[in-house]
């Protein structure tokens, strides 16, 4: 669910929805999503000082302690 809600939040954002992939990575009891986005999109994913990246950990962080679990969110480029 996580996965599919970071997706749907990221294509709704960049230009380039096709360029847009989640991968996961489990650690005991925490997981962890990297986001890649295309290098052009970069900007609109962290937006200005950060305060969209912010907001999007934020709210991968209430969804992931909603259903019982630790998650954090990793951005990269492709």
């Amino acid at each position: 669910m996580l996965e599919e809600l970071i997706e749907y939040v990221a294509k709704s954002l960049v230009d380039n929805p096709d360029a847009v992939h989640v991968d996961v990575s489990e650690s005991g009891r925490s997981t962890t999503y990297y986001l890649t986005v295309d290098p052009k999109d970069m900007g609109k994913v962290i937006g200005r000082q950060g305060k969209i990246a912010r907001a999007f950990r934020t709210l991968v962080s209430i969804a992931a302690t909603r259903e019982g679990v630790r998650a954090n969110l990793e951005i990269r480029e492709a």
